[in-house]
């Protein structure tokens, strides 16, 4: 993230450089993939984002507005890991602290989040899809304790796979510059598809 104006826009870049998979034959037979793992790494998408912060206020509320391009440069396409196709969109975030104690230390804070997504397709009639991007969610701490909770998605207009969300929940404990953190990813309508992680972050 490469903060601007004084932090209130900034950008940033995320993506996958490489990785290697496997997936099970009953996850190969549903997505049509043509190999269960990849002969060698493969290469993904990656994510330009901008954000500006159009309102900052203590009393009301925080709106911050921001673009995105994803791009389509992800390979083994015949294993269904990415898609030949890129998208960008467009979103309004709107957060407001219920309250806050003891300098931040002890807060919870209540957001929401609407925006319009686009994305390239296959079919040779509706050559784009269009969704509306929607969600809200809780985050605070307690100390060297925080969580967040949040239920987020879009809903497009072929109905081919294009409704899904996703309830996502993070906790996470810091002591000093350490942060463990775990997370627990659990999908809904189109998304068929659930993840728990654990991590570590060491802050410099």
């Amino acid at each position: 993230f490469i903060p601007i104006a004084d932090g209130r826009a900034g950008v940033e870049m995320s993506g996958v450089v490489g990785e290697t998979y496997q997936m099970s034959r009953t996850t190969q037979l549903r997505r049509h993939a043509a190999e269960r793992r990849p002969p060698e790494y493969c290469i993904g998408d990656f994510i330009l984002r901008s954000f500006y912060q159009v309102v900052r206020s203590d009393r009301w509320l925080d709106l911050m507005l921001s673009a995105n391009l994803k791009t389509a440069s992800g390979n083994r396409l015949a294993d269904a890991r990415y898609t030949d196709a890129a998208s960008y969109w467009f979103d309004a975030t709107a957060g407001r602290d219920l309250f806050q104690l003891d300098d931040g230390r002890v807060a919870l804070r209540l957001q929401g989040m609407l925006g319009f997504y686009c994305w390239m397709t296959n079919d040779a009639v509706y050559r784009q899809n269009d969704a509306l991007l929607f969600g809200a969610g809780l985050s605070g701490r307690l100390y060297n304790v925080s969580f967040a909770a949040d239920y987020s998605g879009f809903s497009g207009y072929k109905n081919t796979g294009d409704h899904p969300a996703t309830y996502r929940y993070k906790l996470e404990y810091e002591y000093r510059k350490n942060i463990l953190s775990l997370r627990f990813r659990y999908g809904v309508f189109d998304n068929r598809y659930d993840s728990f992680s654990v991590g570590y972050i060491r802050c410099f």
